[in-house]
């Protein structure tokens, strides 16, 4: 079993950044691979962006060059900077694991991009 931890969200004017954060029970290089997802209110979840064990990342295209994922081995944390954010970047954010054992997912933290 593997248990995720999100932080990091909030309200953001557009233009504005954020950093998330998941925080994972294990050891995230014994973790096939890490990545976020988002749901916004009346719409099916969606991938935004994947970093597997070696720290190989890909992104959605609607998130590509303006968010980065990244990992600090050292704190078993995999983290979500988002920058230029948009009013459609509103959702709940969901950090997610896939393993040999599952797939995991975290509660959620709620980023809300608005003026």
């Amino acid at each position: 079993q593997v248990q995720l931890v999100e932080s990091g969200g909030g309200l953001v004017q557009p233009g504005g950044s954020l950093r998330l954060s998941c925080a994972a029970s294990t050891r995230i290089v014994s973790i096939n691979a890490m990545g976020w997802y988002r749901q916004a209110p009346g719409k099916q979840r969606e991938w935004v962006a994947r970093i597997g064990n070696v720290g190989n990342t890909m992104y959605a295209d609607s998130v590509k060059g303006r968010f980065t994922i990244s990992r600090i081995v050292a704190k078993d944390t995999v983290y979500l900077q988002m920058n230029s954010l948009k009013p459609d970047d509103t959702a709940v954010y969901y950090c997610n694991a896939v393993d040999s054992s599952g797939v995991y997912w975290g509660q959620g933290t709620q980023v809300t991009v608005s003026s």
